[in-house]
């Protein structure tokens, strides 16, 4: 009995060795068509305008790539901190950009789904590399990988700004949200999140840390940041076309209307009601101090107002993922939760499909409405339904849009 137990056993783990082989190849043979397709592409305008700044002396908002109208768009602080990459081979950032993108998405995953992988009923280490390879599947970290972006590195200086400072109330929480908003503006919302959440302290702390490296950008480069302030961060040609199919946002899905001179305005009264949304459901959060909640939903936002929101910017709608998993887990399947089960499955789907059909197929209106848009009806969706209110224990999804429970 003991030995046919011992066999089960190991035929059982070696099932897991097998399932966890077959996903890494299959994360890493998506992150190879990545790079061939994209080639590094982000990172090349990096490295070209670092080598610009730092090497020839140049002004680095005035370089641009050959051949194209994208420069470096970060603010001067960013590029300090990224000088490095200015007198290292190309190969070398690669390689490290790469890796810190594959260690951030296990760090995140490590930190927002420890309650999913320790309830999973499966060992811890299978689990966890489960989870790790999935998310490495997702369209939006594999075009961070293939860009050589650095969306996933900002993503998880917010979660562990979340983690170890908000969530216990340290001294030091809103210093991880400020650096990565000094990096790329963008994280500035959720000091916006920490105010409607009566979070003072770590808003301050926040605003100043954003302050703190301005001023230090400003100070070492003062010239590059004038440039920055007044004209480099209004120039929106920089960053492409609203309207290109990549661009997954509310201004990317207006502009593909083409409604002419009202598109702004269209577009400023979705913002308001997406804002509108948000408030409502961060306010439950926050009243019942559920901050990563409050995160998850203030990610989506992020994503929504932006007026750019390319394909690898998405990985800010991992945390609201994450914790639509934790709300549906399995046993919620089992109570015959079946919509829930069939939302969960079809977003992940999505996101891991990298919806190459979009871009192949002529554009008319019903295409740019429906599926040319298909990441912010997704974000909408997570928006609506994601469940807020609880922090240990859990909520139905039947009453995630009503009052949370104490």
């Amino acid at each position: 009995m003991q030995a046919r137990t011992l066999a089960s056993a190991r035929v059982t783990a070696a099932i897991r060795v097998v399932i966890v082989a077959v996903l890494s190849a299959a994360a890493l043979t998506a992150a190879r068509l990545s790079v061939r397709y994209h080639r590094f592409f982000d990172a090349k305008v990096y490295v070209g305008a670092l080598r610009f700044w730092f090497r020839a002396g140049g002004m680095v908002y005035a370089w641009t790539r050959p051949g194209t109208r994208y420069g470096f768009t970060y603010p001067p602080f960013a590029g300090l901190l990224m000088a490095p990459m200015a007198f290292l081979s190309f190969t070398v950032v690669v390689a490290a950009v790469t890796a810190a993108t594959v260690l951030a998405t296990a760090m995140v995953l490590r930190l927002l789904a420890e309650r999913i992988i320790r309830k999973s009923g499966q060992p811890i280490w299978f689990a966890f590399l489960v989870a790790v390879c999935l998310a490495l599947l997702f369209e939006p970290v594999q075009e961070t990988i293939g860009f050589g972006q650095i969306n996933m590195l900002l993503l998880a200086l917010v979660v562990l700004d979340l983690r170890y400072g908000v969530v216990r109330g340290s001294r030091w929480a809103g210093v991880g949200i400020g650096v990565a908003t000094a990096i790329k503006l963008t994280p500035g919302v959720f000091v916006v999140y920490l105010l409607i959440a009566g979070r003072w302290r770590a808003a301050a702390t926040a605003a100043a840390t954003v302050a703190a490296a301005t001023v230090a950008g400003a100070a070492i480069a003062p010239d590059t940041s004038r440039v920055y302030w007044t004209m480099a961060l209004w120039d929106t040609s920089r960053v492409g076309r609203a309207s290109n199919p990549n661009n997954q946002s509310l201004r990317g899905l207006v502009a593909r209307l083409h409604l002419g001179h009202a598109t702004p305005v269209l577009w400023v009264l979705l913002v308001l009601l997406v804002a509108w949304c948000w408030l409502v459901r961060v306010r439950r959060a926050a009243a019942t101090g559920d901050d990563a909640g409050g995160f998850a939903l203030t990610g989506l936002l992020g994503c929504l107002i932006s007026p750019v929101t390319w394909i690898h910017h998405l990985v800010w709608a991992v945390p609201a993922l994450v914790r639509y998993v934790d709300a549906v887990r399995l046993p919620a399947w089992r109570l015959g939760r079946s919509w829930q089960t069939y939302l969960a499955a079809t977003g992940y789907l999505i996101l891991a499909s990298r919806a190459w059909w979009i871009r192949a197929v002529p554009h008319g209106r019903i295409v740019e409405l429906v599926p040319a848009n298909v990441y912010v009806w997704l974000c909408i969706t997570l928006l609506l339904l994601t469940p807020v209110g609880w922090v240990d224990g859990r909520v139905p999804l039947t009453r995630s849009l009503r009052a949370p429970y104490p």
